[in-house]
C-alpha cells in the first residue's frame, strides 16, 4: 500500500509543479506583455526557458530545505497527510486560477500541510512536526513582509527613473525600458525557478523519506528533473487569466515603471533564495511591486476593490487549504498503514 500512495504523492506533486508554473510564472511576463516589450509567445518561450533553469539550479537547496521545514510521521500516515495538503492546495490554485487571482502556491500548500496534520492528530496519530514554524516563517511572515518591501521599494524606485530620464523623449524612454524590461523577466522568471523549484523537490524528498525509500542526505535527479520539467510545462500553458489581472486590471502601467517593479521583484527573490534562504512568493512580491510602481504617478490608477479582494483572499488561503486538507485527511485515513 505504501508503494501505491507514494505514487499517489508524486503524481499529485508533479500536478503542484505544473499549476505552480501555470499560474506564477504566467506574472512574470505579464507586465513585459502588457507594455509591448515582448509578444506573448516569445514572453512564454522565455519564461519557461528561465523557470527551468531556475528550478534546476535550485536543487542543491532542496536537501537543506526538505530538513529544515517540517517532518512527516513514516509510512502511510505521512504520505496521506502530502496527499490531503497537495490535493488541497491544487484545489485552491485552480479555483482561484478560474477566477484570475494572483495568489501564492507555496502558502497554500503549508496550509494544506498543517491542516492535513491537524486532522491526523484529531484521529490519534502523528502530527507534522515544525509545522508551526513553517506558518510563521514561510506564510506570516512573507506574507506582510514581502509585499510591503517589494510595494515600497519598487514606489521609491520610480522617482530615480523618471528623474533619470527627464530630458530623454518618451519614445526613447519608453524603448530603452521596454528592453531592459524584457531582461527583467526572464530574471523574475529565473527567481520564481530558484524559489519554488526548491520546495517542489523537497516535497518529493518528504514523500521519499516517510515511504522509507531515501534517507534524505541526497536528492535523486529524477526528483530534479521532474519538478523543473513539469513547471516548465505549466509554464507553457501559461495561466493567461492571472496574467490579464496582474498586467491590466490592478493598475495602468508603462515602460518604464513596469521595468522598475519587475527588476525589483527580481532582486528580492535573488536575495531571498540565495542570500536568506527565505521562501518567498513570486507571486506577492511582483503583484506588489506592480502595484507600488503604478502607484507612483499623478493620477489615480488603481482598482482599489480589486486590490482589497486579492489581499483579502492572500489571507485567506492557508486557512481555506488547511481547512480542505482537514476534511480530506479525515477521509484518507481508514487506509491500512
Amino acid at each position: 500500500m505504501t508503494a501505491v500512495i507514494f505514487g499517489v504523492v508524486v503524481l499529485l506533486t508533479a500536478a503542484f509543479a505544473f499549476l505552480n508554473g501555470f499560474r506564477d510564472a504566467s506574472t512574470a511576463v505579464a507586465l513585459a506583455v502588457r507594455t509591448r516589450a515582448l509578444t506573448p509567445s516569445v514572453a512564454v518561450l522565455l519564461a519557461a526557458f528561465f523557470n527551468f533553469v531556475g528550478a534546476l539550479v535550485s536543487a542543491g537547496l532542496a536537501v537543506a530545505v526538505s530538513q529544515a521545514w517540517i517532518s512527516l510521521p513514516p509510512g502511510t500516515d505521512g504520505l496521506s497527510i502530502l496527499v490531503a495538503g497537495l490535493a488541497s492546495a491544487c484545489a485552491w490554485g485552480l479555483l482561484l486560477w478560474w477566477r484570475g487571482i494572483p495568489a501564492s502556491s507555496t502558502h497554500a500548500l503549508v496550509g494544506g500541510l498543517a491542516g492535513a496534520g491537524l486532522a491526523s492528530l484529531a484521529m490519534g496519530g502523528d502530527g507534522v512536526g515544525g509545522v508551526d514554524q513553517s506558518l510563521l516563517f514561510q506564510v506570516v511572515l512573507p506574507l506582510v513582509l514581502s509585499p510591503l518591501v517589494a510595494y515600497s521599494g519598487a514606489f521609491m524606485l520610480v522617482y530615480p527613473a523618471t528623474w533619470a530620464a527627464r530630458y530623454t523623449q518618451p519614445n526613447v524612454v519608453n524603448q530603452r525600458f521596454r528592453r531592459s524590461q524584457a531582461i527583467a523577466a526572464g530574471a523574475v522568471a529565473f527567481g520564481h525557478g530558484l524559489q519554488d523549484g526548491q520546495r517542489v523537490s523537497a516535497v518529493l524528498l518528504l514523500a521519499l523519506l516517510a515511504a522509507g525509500y531515501s534517507d534524505g542526505g541526497t536528492i535523486p535527479w529524477w526528483v530534479v528533473l521532474l519538478s523543473a520539467g513539469m513547471m516548465t510545462a505549466g509554464t507553457m500553458f501559461g495561466g493567461w487569466r492571472i496574467s490579464h489581472t496582474v498586467g491590466y486590471k490592478i493598475t495602468r502601467i508603462d515602460p518604464l515603471r513596469g521595468s522598475v517593479a519587475q527588476i525589483f521583484s527580481a532582486v528580492i527573490l535573488f536575495v531571498g533564495a540565495i542570500g536568506l534562504h527565505w521562501p518567498l512568493s513570486t507571486t506577492h512580491t511582483v503583484t506588489a511591486a506592480v502595484l507600488g510602481a503604478g502607484e507612483n504617478q499623478h493620477f489615480s490608477v488603481t482598482n482599489r476593490k480589486l486590490v482589497i479582494r486579492i489581499v483579502g483572499l492572500w489571507a485567506l488561503t492557508p486557512a481555506a487549504t488547511a481547512a480542505l486538507a482537514f476534511v480530506l485527511a479525515l477521509a484518507l485515513t481508514p487506509l491500512p498503514g
